[in-house]
């Protein structure tokens, strides 16, 4: 597909300059066909469309991003939403003897609060010295025999620095702990092998680089851990046996479904797979070598113009998400909205995320349209 075939793939383009695909990635034509086909087969069969349609759809949708992922369908969990997923995973342990969970203050904060609320849990929150992103060796100095998770994310949505796995990884197994890593702003945007990562639980999620709408996160749980964890969070899609309606007993399912909650919203398991199913044509490696080119010619950009940037110094270490600095960022989004240059804002910044189905000329007329 050349670009202008892909941007019309997205409505939204037609009539905004969308530059938010960190926070809701645009809904593509593919999206929109699968959620009329949703309609259609409930329409049409009611519930019954359960049986061999929609439980079909999410298994398709399962083994769509799993191998997007590099992993198998059934280290594969399907849930509502993030915060459910670290919820789920946070009370399969037993902190008796490690409470100790490090975190980093450019995290979101869904993945320190899963924590903070319990009181027998210490929490290390470290903090970043260049306001970009956190040096390893923090989390190295920090992990003792008591830790039980660095829980940290992949790409910061602060300043979409890209960290380390693979170090990351290393600092928490010798230390005999687990690597707990959110990758809702990577997968998308970025290419992610979980088989070769050293991530022992990793999220991510339909609703902003996959361009599939909210109300569904992946949940990865590495092969040789599933069985060991026993969840104390649950309900009936985990249930072996879900159908016998049995209350007398509870066997989870032997693979990643055992993480899984109650029925799955079937319009968001519908758009995210039309989501997926774009970017599965398109490529990850195509998308990551175009998005690159973008966020470095933004970069560039911004920077003739005088503005001051909340970037990683390497480029290596940069993502789709450009961070500048203001004083004034909910103002200058408004602005922008007025003349249909899509946005968003974060404490102390504007945040720009271009993403495949953007053009050179999109950021152009960005930089024509900020305030001066």
């Amino acid at each position: 597909m050349e670009l202008s075939e892909i941007r019309s793939e997205f409505p939204i383009l037609e009539n905004k300059t969308y530059l938010n695909s960190c926070s809701l990635g645009a809904l593509s034509q593919s999206s929109m066909t699968h959620l009329k086909e949703f309609q259609e087969v409930w329409n049409d069969r009611g519930a019954s469309a359960w049986y061999g349609t929609w439980d079909n759809v999410i298994e398709e949708l399962r083994k769509r991003v799993s191998a997007f992922l590099s992993i198998q369908p059934q280290e594969l969990a399907l849930l509502p939403s993030t915060s459910t997923a670290l919820s789920v995973i946070a009370e399969c342990f037993d902190y008796k003897n490690r409470n100790k969970i490090i975190c980093t203050d450019l995290d979101f904060p869904t993945l320190a609060f899963q924590w903070a609320v319990k009181p027998e849990i210490e929490l290390v929150v470290l903090p970043t010295i260049d306001g970009i992103h956190i040096d390893p060796q923090q989390f190295a100095e920090a992990v003792d025999e008591k830790t039980a998770f660095i829980a940290t994310s992949h790409v910061f949505y602060t300043t979409g620095y890209i960290q380390d796995l693979e170090v990351l990884g290393n600092i928490a197994h010798e230390a005999g702990a687990f690597l707990l890593i959110d990758g809702y702003q990577a997968p998308g945007q970025i290419p992610v092998n979980l088989s070769k990562s050293s991530a022992d639980f990793y999220t991510a999620g339909s609703l902003k680089w996959l361009c599939g709408g909210p109300g569904l996160s992946y949940l990865y749980v590495r092969n040789q851990l599933i069985e060991k964890m026993q969840p104390r969070i649950t309900s009936w899609f985990a249930a072996r046996n879900q159908f016998d309606f049995r209350m007398d007993t509870f066997e989870p399912h032997k693979d990643s479904r055992r993480f899984e909650m109650g029925t799955p919203a079937l319009p968001t398991i519908y758009s995210a797979l039309g989501g997926q199913k774009c970017i599965d044509e398109i490529g990850i490696t195509r998308i990551h070598r175009w998005n690159t080119q973008l966020t470095e010619y933004l970069i560039d950009r911004l920077r003739e113009k005088g503005l001051q940037l909340t970037v990683a110094d390497n480029p290596s270490d940069r993502s789709g998400i450009v961070m500048i600095q203001s004083d004034n960022p909910e103002t200058i989004v408004e602005d922008l909205h007025k003349k249909d240059v899509i946005l968003d804002s974060r404490p102390g910044h504007v945040r720009v995320s271009p993403h495949f189905y953007n053009s050179l000329e999109d950021i152009d007329h960005l930089i024509s349209c900020w305030p001066s």
